[in-house]
């Protein structure tokens, strides 16, 4: 009986010590992160990091991308046409507001491209294919040049983004959720089509040389 009446006191102890840290938590709200003050694009850096350039192939470098481009992935992950692994952007982007994605959008855009990669574990052939199939295309493969679109100049009115000093990793998987029907959001399906064509080879060679170039202020970055 003794030991019962312990066991009690002892749950009624815990019930209450864990009732008082709950209302001190709604309290503040549940977060014990300070925001206050905080840059929009700050929270956004967690993953991007505030230069624009991700630690890491899941993550894409936003620093010096189209204004544009950035503006209607944003748009189209808040009304779910593009998708993430994990829904962090579709989140995100459905809990700020348009003007403040603007001001996230800019700043991103403005700032200095990443310093590109060396390709350096390219063989020759691999480095010659990938710069025919950027400039030229493969007419036996059919398969269009990457710059008619992602150009400075481009031959297709497409909103399509600039590749140079991207994450070789992000690029590759972006090419494979293509490819697999995970990405969509591509104009007039092109990029669905083009990846159909396109072997996971030629994927891997091009992500590695489009990481190795440099990204110019044409793109919509400072220089």
């Amino acid at each position: 009986m003794r030991r019962a009446k312990l066991s009690f006191a002892l749950l009624f102890g815990i019930l209450s010590w864990w009732n008082a840290a709950a209302r001190g938590e709604d309290a503040i709200g549940g977060d014990t992160i300070v925001t206050k003050d905080m840059k929009p694009w700050e929270g956004c850096g967690e993953c991007h990091d505030l230069d624009g350039v991700g630690p890491n192939g899941h993550f894409p470098n936003l620093a010096a991308q189209k204004t544009a481009y950035l503006l209607k992935q944003m748009d189209d992950f808040r009304t779910g046409k593009r998708q993430n692994d994990h829904g962090q952007m579709g989140v995100s982007s459905r809990d700020t507001t348009s003007a403040v994605l603007d001001r996230v959008v800019a700043y991103f855009a403005g700032l200095p491209p990443a310093t590109p990669r060396p390709a350096g574990d390219l063989a020759p052939k691999e480095l010659a294919r990938a710069k025919l199939l950027l400039t030229q295309g493969s007419h036996r493969d059919k398969l269009p040049a990457c710059f008619n679109c992602h150009s400075t100049a481009p031959k297709r009115d497409y909103l399509a983004p600039c590749l140079e000093a991207q994450q070789a990793g992000y690029l590759d998987k972006q090419l494979d959720d293509f490819k697999q029907g995970k990405r969509g959001n591509d104009p007039e399906a092109v990029m669905q089509k083009i990846t159909q064509r396109l072997s996971d080879s030629d994927a891997a060679v091009l992500s590695a040389y489009l990481g190795s170039l440099s990204r110019g202020s044409a793109c919509g970055a400072a220089p």
